[in-house]
């Protein structure tokens, strides 16, 4: 019995660090290294905080799809282009950059420490 305890605490950590570790594949940037690259006409730049948090502050350039909303209109953006990914801290854009490479896109990338880190 107490072996089964030991197999489910590693099962619960390591199901833990794999939602906080970044997806395969997903590039990340610095808001300062964002700065250099918004004026990409060939990026898709993806806001998925809430529509109350994006009407407060954003950036330009960015559209607004809420993360909970991401997969259903994840095909409304081309797999052609590379999608960079905001949030309020980094951890919403980190999910939403493992859903759009299970949807297979190729060129995914976060911004670390999201619109917290945005000065």
């Amino acid at each position: 019995m107490e072996y089964l305890n030991y197999l489910l605490l590693v099962l619960v950590a390591f199901f833990f660090v794999q939602r906080l570790v970044p997806a395969r594949g997903v590039r990340q940037i610095t808001t300062a290294e964002l700065r250099k690259e918004l004026n990409d006409k060939n990026k898709q730049y993806i806001d998925v905080r809430t529509p109350g948090e994006f009407g407060t502050k954003n950036i330009r350039g960015f559209k607004n799809i809420p993360l909970h909303q991401l997969a259903n209109k994840a095909g409304q953006l081309s797999k052609e282009k590379e999608v960079v990914l905001i949030c309020q801290s980094g951890m919403r854009s980190s999910k939403a950059s493992k859903l759009l490479k299970k949807k297979g896109f190729k060129q995914v990338t976060n911004v670390k420490g999201g619109m917290s880190a945005w000065v």
